[in-house]
């Protein structure tokens, strides 16, 4: 990844009187406070709101439509493009709009752990706030590595400068633009955070591709023994606290690459959310929100200034942001050798896929496809039934190119480091909800340590008739009827009717991939009814 010119714009913009360039956790509190940005805690960390905006805006996401991409990315609802003349006018505009603030503040990190492959970034902010989450969220660099450092990708993010539609080319006040050949990502009129977190992770996605090496949206941990695991899971899944093992060490717990060399974090902190968060639950998360972390949106008492994790009155999507370095049991640097197991998520709500089964490589790319889960609506009036949901590589809107680029590569990693791959359902079984019951969480854990200590490589197994599932006949520490989903069904004519309409959603959403080869639906897919 070779370093590229900085715009007279830009230039004049970083040398400006009013840039605050690398300050530090204390100093970047200190602004955040004076400026009454946000609040102390009672634990010291951060307290900052995002006012309407409290989520990702993706029907303002845009690529810019630039020869060199043209080509390349899978144009649609989740890469919209944009012209470049619209990007460089807005982007003329936001430099303009930064150069008169009276304070900017810059940041100078790096995506992507492993030092042979990282991306040398600069994060270019209006708030205080929002330049202490990226020096807690992206990889900060030492004293040596600050001197010789070269942004390849920069963000600038002015919160305040809001688009004006009919001028501007956006479809909203709001835009977060991607510009691969200016090597920048414009954000404006949205404070929501998370959006710079997720613009470098697109970004990834697109560029390490390029270098053959594999962007995953999955957690990661490693054995004892230097054993690798991969969990993938979209929310509710329980991919956070499968992954949080005492007796394994995180190597982190949302963006991943996977080189020759191994798997390595994207990151250098973690973002969690916070809704009903309690120390009992998950201990590690609540004990990091500490001095220099960063509350997003989280309820906080006046007085005592202790964070509410219950209270959803700001948005259901409360966050925490916190170093790696904040939680005892991780790798450090977050550097791995190559996966042995991988293990994809799912809650199933219709309670008919197996809490455990054994993938074939095809099966790894269907499901790695597929990406299913069901979203309960539970805070939704009026919804009493959960819904399907498909996000591609358990990722779709943070992927440019096409799918089955991604999914290739998968099926590659897993022959040549001969990796096991499991789908485990941490969802309904004995019924779909409102009458089975949710899966242990007991039992989960032992399908999980079985999966992961290698002892159902060789197990016995028994074929899903509909779903053409591989599921062990037998795991220590669970009741060998609930491995067979048909068995704790009070009525296994009603099962069946469920699994045949849920491979049924599996083969309709499939169709989407027009251009995977025709041998993964066929030998990674439920059977045809």
């Amino acid at each position: 990844m070779n370093s590229v010119d900085v715009s007279n714009e830009l230039h004049q913009l970083l040398t400006g009187n009013n840039v605050q360039t690398q300050l530090s956790v204390p100093q970047l509190v200190e602004k955040v406070l004076s400026r009454n940005e946000g609040v102390l805690t009672s634990t010291g960390a951060v307290k900052a709101e995002t006012g309407k905006y409290t989520g990702r805006s993706p029907k303002d996401k845009y690529i810019v439509d630039e020869a060199s991409v043209k080509d390349k990315i899978d144009w649609g609802s989740v890469n919209q493009p944009i012209s470049e003349d619209v990007f460089n006018k807005l982007y003329n505009k936001v430099v303009d709009y930064l150069k008169a603030k009276e304070e900017i503040f810059v940041f100078k990190g790096f995506a992507g752990a492993d030092e042979s492959s990282r991306l040398p970034i600069r994060v270019v902010n209006e708030y205080a706030w929002h330049n202490l989450f990226a020096h807690t969220l992206f990889i900060r660099p030492n004293e040596e590595e600050l001197r010789g450092h070269e942004s390849e990708f920069t963000i600038l993010s002015a919160p305040n400068f809001k688009a004006d539609p009919e001028v501007d080319g956006t479809s909203s006040e709001t835009f977060i633009i991607i510009s691969f050949e200016r090597r920048t990502i414009l954000i404006g009129g949205t404070e929501y955070a998370g959006e710079m977190k997720k613009s470098i992770f697109s970004i990834m996605n697109y560029l390490l591709p390029e270098a053959g090496i594999l962007p995953m949206h999955c957690s990661a941990n490693v054995g004892r023994e230097g054993d690798v695991a991969l969990f993938f899971g979209l929310s509710g899944t329980g991919k956070t606290t499968l992954s949080a093992d005492t007796s394994r060490k995180l190597i982190g717990d949302d963006e991943h690459g996977w080189s020759s060399n191994g798997v390595f974090n994207i990151e250098g902190g973690c973002y969690a959310k916070t809704i009903n968060l309690s120390r009992e639950k998950e201990p590690q998360i609540f004990d990091a929100i500490r001095f220099g972390a960063v509350l997003e949106n989280v309820v906080v008492d006046p007085d005592t200034r202790e964070a509410n994790y219950d209270d959803s009155s700001l948005t259901e999507n409360t966050r925490a942001a916190y170093q790696m370095q904040a939680i005892d049991n991780i790798v450090n640097p977050s550097i791995a050798g190559h996966p042995n197991t991988i293990i994809f998520l799912t809650a199933d709500a219709s309670g008919v896929l197996p809490p455990i089964s054994k993938l074939s490589k095809e099966q790894a790319m269907f499901h790695f496809l597929s990406g299913y889960t069901s979203k309960l609506a539970g805070t939704e009036r009026g919804v009493t039934s959960p819904e399907s949901t498909f996000s591609t590589c358990f990722g779709s809107p943070f992927l440019p190119l096409p799918a089955q680029r991604y999914a290739e590569m998968l099926g590659d990693k897993i022959d040549e480091h001969s990796a096991k791959v499991y789908l485990v359902n941490t969802g309904w079984t004995g019924g779909a909800y409102g009458t089975g019951s949710r899966m242990k969480l007991a039992y989960t854990r032992a399908m999980v340590q079985a999966a992961l200590e290698g002892e159902l490589a060789n197990i016995e197994t028994i074929k899903d008739e509909i779903f053409g599932l591989d599921i062990p006949l037998h795991v220590p520490g669970v009741p060998d009827e609930v491995l067979q989903p048909i068995k704790t069904w009070a009525d296994p004519a009603a099962y069946n009717q469920a699994a045949t309409a849920l491979a049924a959603q599996f083969r309709a959403n499939f169709k989407k991939f027009g251009s995977v080869p025709s041998e993964i639906e066929e030998l990674g897919g439920p059977t045809a009814q």
